[in-house]
């Protein structure tokens, strides 16, 4: 399951409004990326919040979701979290939506 839970826009260049989404998964994309490549350290478990969920920032312009999902950070356990982590990223203020 993925699933849109925050937008925003940034400014690119000082001028062109550009899209973040924080994007909500029932799974630890990280984890199961290592997992698929056989690269799991002993005991390694996937990192979910008490809900069951992780979140993502994906700042891919014109990205649906019902298209296939790549993150542009690491997992957080919550929504705010997730959008810190997108303000880190990007050399403008994000308003968020």
């Amino acid at each position: 399951m993925q699933r849109v839970v925050a937008t925003g826009e940034w400014l690119y260049g000082g001028s062109t409004p550009t899209p973040v989404r924080i994007v909500q998964l029932d799974y630890d994309f990280w984890y199961e990326i290592a997992a698929a490549n056989g690269e799991l350290e002993d005991g390694e478990r996937p990192v979910l919040n008490d809900e069951g969920y992780r979140f993502y920032v994906r700042f891919t312009p014109g990205w649906q979701e019902d298209e296939p999902f790549w993150p542009d950070s690491p997992g957080a356990d919550s929504i705010e979290a997730a959008k810190q982590e997108a303000e880190t990223r990007v050399p403008t203020p994000i308003t968020w939506l």
